[in-house]
């Protein structure tokens, strides 16, 4: 008799039956079982680290402006160029995790990034700069696809929105972690050299991975399935007939989403330092309020995504995330009061909208081509919603950095219409 248990119930992941402590504010958490908590921690990690050093540009903008002598334009091509190049590195990061495994193709995408951002600081040029964020971009694309399956595998369908949504909150945690050393350094070291030193530290994730190759698995279960399949691990499997609509429109709506989000992502801190006029600390004060709101965005948009479903999350959250936009980049000169306290829910909203990504794209795809579906419609969605920080780049010239953010707005039109031809996929199993 074969020993091998059943697709629908992954090893290690326990059912409320057999754990009744799966239930409260922690239950998803405590469902996940050893294995699943360790790679929890391993994908919390990674994506958080992730962000840490996506973050030391935006924050640096100002300073890397001035030193090259750049104008808003090629400033903006800082971040089309990483998210176009995460386009490519996510995509084949998916392929990867679907052949070599999730686990593995975590690592590799963690040091990818890490050593490209150490790179960027020692960049005599423009050019050069340009070309170690990209290649950073490689590592950037692929860590949350890859981490986000690995942790769906683990998690029970009943709690796998706001597990989920927790792993995304260590986007946040990481744009704080940025924001604070963004403040020490730039208060420490004058303007020309606490740029670079921001990229050093950079280094970081690499002591994440030495801890991750000896503590985190895959999950048992999505293994023998993935082993047992053909055609694993392939970009033509996620464009047949019987998946090519979820692609298209599973690819729109990440465009949608993450155009409006790396708007704001990127040009928040030039918009509360040039439009604005605060100062290194006055910046850091206002993103505490921005990136507060993200945080419990990303918590709350996780229990929300299981409870009202991936769709009226997202639906929900992209209206209020544009018209947030466009309250923020028109606030009247001398109302900073009104700047700090909507930074929160601005925040909070577009962080919540992202909260049922993971579950999402992990749940609209088969086993066998997860990591090739999530990894190339969420990265291909980044490639083309790089465009967005680009154009607010030369729109800022004549419009202002703050006229020119309400161009995100139209990203989250964008994910919204894309809803309409994509399914609802709440409560189904992975396996």
């Amino acid at each position: 008799m074969s020993t091998t248990p059943p697709p629908q119930a992954l090893t290690d992941r326990p059912t409320a039956t057999e754990h009744p402590a799966e239930v409260g504010a922690l239950g998803w958490f405590r469902a996940l079982g050893p294995r699943g908590r360790r790679a929890f921690a391993g994908a919390f990690g990674g994506y958080a680290l992730d962000s840490y050093d996506y973050f030391t540009l935006p924050l640096s903008m100002v300073a890397l402006a001035a030193y090259f002598g750049l104008d808003s334009g090629q400033t903006g091509l800082f971040t089309t160029v990483t998210l176009l190049a995460s386009g490519i590195g996510g995509a084949l990061a998916g392929v990867l995790a679907d052949r070599a495994g999730r686990v593995r193709a975590l690592m590799i995408t963690v040091i990818t990034y890490a050593i490209f951002t150490v790179a960027c600081g020692f960049a005599p040029t423009f050019e050069s700069l340009l070309v170690f964020r990209a290649l950073q971009g490689l590592g950037f694309g692929g860590e949350w696809a890859v981490g986000a399956i690995l942790v769906a595998e683990y998690a029970s369908s009943k709690h796998r929105g706001r597990t989920l949504g927790a792993i995304q909150s260590s986007w946040a945690v990481g744009w704080a972690l940025a924001a604070i050393v963004y403040t020490l350094v730039f208060s420490i070291f004058d303007a020309d050299t606490a740029w670079r030193v921001m990229f050093w530290t950079g280094a970081l994730p690499a002591l994440l991975v030495v801890w991750m190759r000896r503590q985190v698995q895959d999950a048992p279960e999505a293994i023998a399935v993935r082993e047992k399949s053909a055609g694993k691990g392939s970009f033509t499997a996620i464009f047949k007939p019987d998946l090519l609509r979820t692609t298209i429109f599973a690819g729109l709506l990440s465009a949608g989403v993450q155009g409006g989000y790396y708007t704001l992502a990127t040009w928040v801190p030039t918009y509360l330092k040039s439009d604005r006029g605060l100062s290194v600390v006055g910046t850091g004060g206002y993103l505490t309020f921005l990136i507060s709101g993200a945080f419990l965005g990303y918590l709350t948009g996780g229990y929300l995504t299981d409870r009202l479903g991936r769709r009226r999350n997202i639906w929900l959250f992209a209206l209020l995330s544009a018209v947030c936009i466009v309250a923020y980049g028109n606030l009247p000169s001398g109302a900073d009061t009104w700047l700090l306290v909507l930074g929160f829910p601005l925040g909070f909203c577009m962080s919540a909208i992202f909260s049922g990504f993971g579950s999402y794209l992990s749940e609209l795809y088969p086993t066998a081509v997860r990591g090739s579906g999530q990894g190339f419609t969420y990265n291909a969605g980044r490639a083309v919603g790089a465009v967005f920080p680009t154009t607010v780049g030369f729109l800022a010239d004549s419009w202002g950095v703050g006229g020119a953010l309400v161009f995100g707005a139209i990203g989250y039109g964008i994910a919204a219409l894309a809803l309409l031809g994509l399914p609802e996929t709440r409560g189904k199993e992975l396996a």
